[in-house]
């Protein structure tokens, strides 16, 4: 189980696995994610990833995609969340774990498990999602120009630097899962973001999203034609 595993496909992923439900995160396919863990139960579900095949389902609560509630003492869950491995661990030395999670593919979740750990754990299914076999998908017609432009804008109406030499140097599919994953956006637009068909759909999405906060602001993007 452990070592470089690599997931050629959907088939290659666990059926099973444990739900780190976690308000306004965004783990991204290809993007890495470090966590601070420090609460009991998820310092629990660290040891038992680290003891299988390092994967951690992270989701949203429900209450932050707009649904309905889940089960009495629990929140309920977005339907779809995504797998990341744990490719870096450290022990603080004060209780709390310091891990890196590595995206995998998204998935949904087809059955919540009646379970004795401390940590919620789930069934899943990834078929429906392109991330393992078709990870660059809409990367060819992603606005690059108008997500820079944008990204831009929003720096400069907050006083923002940016490291431009990385992001000259990133993909177009890097560049969307780096600016999406970092991006300060709430809950529910972050669901949005995850859930978008491929990258340039992503792209979209985070440039209306972006517009929409600078235009509350009374900044624009066209400023910087």
């Amino acid at each position: 189980m452990a070592g470089n595993k690599r997931y050629a496909s959907t088939g290659d992923l666990p059926d099973r696995v444990p739900l780190f439900p976690l308000s306004g995160a965004l783990l991204l396919p290809s993007g890495q994610m470090p966590l601070n863990i420090f609460e009991p139960r998820y310092l629990a579900m660290v040891d038992a990833a680290l003891s299988g095949d390092r994967v951690i389902g992270m989701i949203q609560p429900r209450g932050d995609c707009e649904q309905g509630g889940g089960e009495r003492g629990k929140p309920g869950l977005c339907e779809v969340g995504c797998l990341g491995r744990i490719v870096q661990f450290a022990e603080a030395g004060d209780g709390r774990y310091l891990i890196t999670l590595a995206g995998i593919s998204r998935f949904r979740v087809s059955e919540e498990l009646t379970v004795m750990t401390p940590f919620r754990q789930c069934l899943i299914a990834a078929q429906n999602f392109s991330d393992l076999d078709d990870p660059r998908r809409g990367e060819d017609e992603v606005d690059r120009d108008g997500l820079l432009r944008t990204f831009r804008a929003y720096l400069a109406a907050n006083e923002l630097e940016a490291d431009w030499e990385s992001v000259e140097r990133a993909s177009n599919a890097g560049l969307v899962t780096a600016l999406s994953m970092m991006s300060p956006w709430g809950a529910s637009e972050k669901q949005a973001l995850l859930e978008a068909a491929d990258h340039a759909a992503r792209a979209r999405a985070l440039i209306a999203i972006t517009e929409i906060a600078l235009a509350e602001t009374g900044s624009s993007s066209a400023s910087l034609q």
